[in-house]
């Protein structure tokens, strides 16, 4: 999975081994959060690596290496993301342009370069008793289905995102694929801790239940969803934002 050593992604880790699973990670900062998941979670059947997964030429060898530490492929989970306030009225055109490439660069092409790859690899393995060689989730947002007022960019790329989960579900299931997204709202992480140190009240007001999100709360639901408890489900989105915006 990539972005796996803070937030949701670690929470994704962590229960995806109670689970059983082996798990091959990626980061790109937070180098001792990871290393110290791995201990966390056994060296045996986690790994780690840092990678930036907006360099497309890197990621070929990564796929490799993680079917080389486990001997398969069997799940993908495109959780790396980045997110910036990049206003409509800033007075800043090269930033704002800025921030839409590497928005996209590694919320969307990052993800669809990954999901190319790992197709590549679940191809070659022999399918289960349904089907089914590989599945993919990815974690999309609540900002790609309502439109943003300030980060127009981050919603466009989740936007994208679940369009292309859905196009994975379609095009890839006669490959033995199935594809989903998850769509958290706010979530008591790193990525959020700013807008919820500056606006807590706000955005609490605005949910029923007047709480944010728990990692866990994402992570249970991307386990289910690769378990193979839900397969004839591919190409859904399934909302985590507590009934903050219901479509």
């Amino acid at each position: 999975m990539s972005g796996g050593s803070r937030g949701i992604g670690a929470a994704v880790v962590r229960d995806l081994r109670a689970a059983g699973a082996s798990v091959y990670f990626t980061y790109l900062s937070a180098r001792d959060a990871a290393e110290a998941l791995v201990r966390e979670c056994g060296a045996e059947r986690t790994a780690c690596e840092r990678i930036d997964v907006a360099d497309a030429d890197s990621l070929p060898a990564l796929v490799e290496r993680a079917v080389a530490r486990f001997g398969r492929l069997d799940a993908l989970v495109n959780n790396a993301g980045i997110f910036a306030e990049n206003p409509f009225d800033g007075d800043d055109y090269g930033a704002w342009r800025d921030g839409w490439a590497r928005t996209f660069a590694v919320n969307l092409f990052g993800a669809a370069d990954l999901a190319y790859l790992a197709m590549r690899a679940m191809r070659a393995q022999p399918p289960d008793a349904r089907g089914v060689r590989g599945r993919i989730v990815n974690v999309a947002s609540r900002a790609a289905h309502r439109g943003e007022t300030t980060f127009a960019d981050y919603g466009a790329s989740k936007a994208a995102l679940v369009n292309l989960g859905k196009s994975i579900a379609r095009g890839a299931a006669k490959d033995g694929i199935v594809a989903f997204n998850v769509a958290p709202g706010f979530i008591a992480t790193d990525m959020a801790a700013e807008s919820l140190a500056a606006s807590g009240a706000e955005i609490r007001a605005e949910i029923p239940s007047g709480r944010v999100g728990d990692p866990e709360e994402v992570a249970s639901i991307v386990t289910f969803l690769l378990s193979g408890g839900a397969d004839y489900a591919s190409g859904t989105t399934i909302d985590v934002n507590g009934a903050s915006y219901v479509r």
